[in-house]
């Protein structure tokens, strides 16, 4: 337990009260609270006294609040207050979110999302993502576990993004900016663009898009588009190879959707969309009615922003046609491969990348990577994850009125499912198959009065 942060019962900044420790993590907790003066429920994520000596974690942690403040879209977490307690401890007080990330939608469905389903959660997430990159804002951590599906008061679905902690704010010499290394590997391996694995500075905007097509592949087929039993392999195949295309692990999937991903997942950024408004008018076409008034709302954004409409014409409604949207898939397979890439900077920054991680960090990446898609959160560093139950699959918003306080981070903690105390993260998983956990831990959430999910907590090396 975190007792030695905060305590049940104790009364932060004179106005709000700890109900339950709902996560626990190398870095830091984060509990349920309640503001007293307004008795609502909020999410409140601290550092552990070690982590707040370290300066370098304690930017990141202040970056995270200041990009989740500035970005004003329904599908960021919304922060709400910041402060530091008695020893210089800092906390960052959140929305209380109900719901669970799309990692752990990924697990309880044992496959893949139905077609519509998974574009029009990622389009909602690029509707975040416009807002982020008109204020310069590059995420760099995007993956399943950051996306997390809430709903709204009439019952829709509504994604979260979560966990800026590593955001990169473009055209800024800060000393936010200044702490990141030329030569520094930040983020998710099954998730970062070529170019942020040779460095995390030299990314922009097409580095987020590469995630989104990485997540858009793992939703549509239940595998990300590279795996491979160690942190270097996989950093190798992302580096030289090509992703098996998606109708090889799903015939169902259109060709066009196909190609719109793999584009996605090209490595060479100029050959990628290079703004999520390109992206989000491509996907209209195989998403559902709904999603059209998200890719509406990213166009106008970035159109505003300067960017040429020529670039950004929408299709008439009417000629968007049916896409089934079914929760199966055909068989996949676990190995991504393709065609070998004869780049010769790529097999150099290949070279790079596994000489980054060491011989320590390959253990802990084997680890991770063999314990789930999600597991490891830096290239020199793996923590499995811990991921809890959420939806049935006939739902595309969970069934059960789970809680979850929002913790943009890269571990995650159990939903909680009944009324017994919450415990804490359990240390990386030695088995190779990732298991969804008994339900365990609390969290009460004022909306609906019920036991509620555990979140996504923080990684070590971030």
């Amino acid at each position: 337990m975190a007792s030695h942060v905060v305590s049940e019962g104790q009364i932060l900044a004179g106005k709000y009260r700890v109900e339950k420790v709902i996560g626990e993590g190398g870095m830091g907790v984060v509990v349920a609270a309640r503001h007293l003066q307004l008795d609502e429920f909020v999410a409140i994520k601290f550092l552990l006294p070690e982590v707040a000596q370290n300066p370098e974690a304690v930017e990141r942690f202040a970056r995270e609040a200041r990009a989740s403040i500035k970005i004003k879209s329904e599908h960021v977490v919304r922060v709400m207050d910041v402060g530091t307690m008695e020893g210089g401890i800092p906390y960052m007080v959140m929305e209380y979110l109900q719901g669970g990330d799309l990692s752990a939608l990924l697990q309880v469905r044992k496959g893949p999302l139905g077609i519509h389903e998974a574009i029009e959660y990622l389009l909602q997430g690029c509707e975040a993502l416009a807002d982020a990159h008109v204020l310069g804002i590059v995420h760099r951590d995007l993956k399943p576990a950051n996306l997390f599906l809430s709903q709204r008061s009439d019952g829709t679905p509504c994604i979260k993004v979560l966990d800026f902690g590593i955001s990169k704010v473009t055209g800024t010499s800060s000393s936010g900016m200044q702490m990141t290394k030329t030569s520094a590997v930040m983020g998710s391996p099954l998730y970062m663009s070529p170019e942020q694995m040779v460095s995390s500075r030299d990314v922009d905007v097409r580095s987020d898009i590469w995630a989104l097509g990485a997540i858009l592949y793992e939703t549509l087929t239940g595998v990300p588009p590279f795996t491979g039993d160690t942190l270097p392999q996989v950093c190798a195949l992302i580096l030289q190879n090509d992703p098996v295309p998606l109708r090889m692990h799903r015939p169902d999937i259109p060709e066009g959707l196909d190609r719109i991903v793999l584009r996605c997942l090209q490595k060479k950024r100029e050959a990628r969309f290079q703004n999520v408004a390109e992206l989000a008018v491509a996907l209209l076409e195989y998403g559902p009615k709904q999603a059209r008034s998200s890719v509406e709302r990213i166009t106008r954004v970035l159109t505003a922003s300067g960017l040429s409409n020529s670039a950004l014409a929408l299709p008439p409604s009417s000629t968007a046609p049916p896409v089934a949207g079914g929760q199966t898939a055909g068989a996949w397979t676990q190995t991504a491969s393709g065609k070998r890439s004869s780049n010769k900077s790529l097999i150099v920054a290949a070279i790079v990348a596994v000489l980054l991680v060491g011989a320590g960090a390959s253990i802990l990446a084997v680890r991770a990577l063999r314990s789930g898609p999600d597991s490891s959160a830096t290239v020199l560093s793996g923590v499995s994850s811990s991921v809890a139950p959420v939806p049935s699959a006939e739902s595309s918003v969970p069934a059960t009125s789970t809680a979850t306080a929002s913790a943009p981070v890269a571990s995650q903690v159990p939903i909680a499912a009944s009324g017994t105390a919450s415990t804490p993260v359990a240390p990386p998983s030695k088995t190779s198959t990732a298991k969804v956990p008994p339900t365990t831990g609390t969290a009460t959430s004022k909306k609906s009065g019920t036991p509620g999910k555990g979140l996504d907590l923080f990684n070590d090396n971030k």
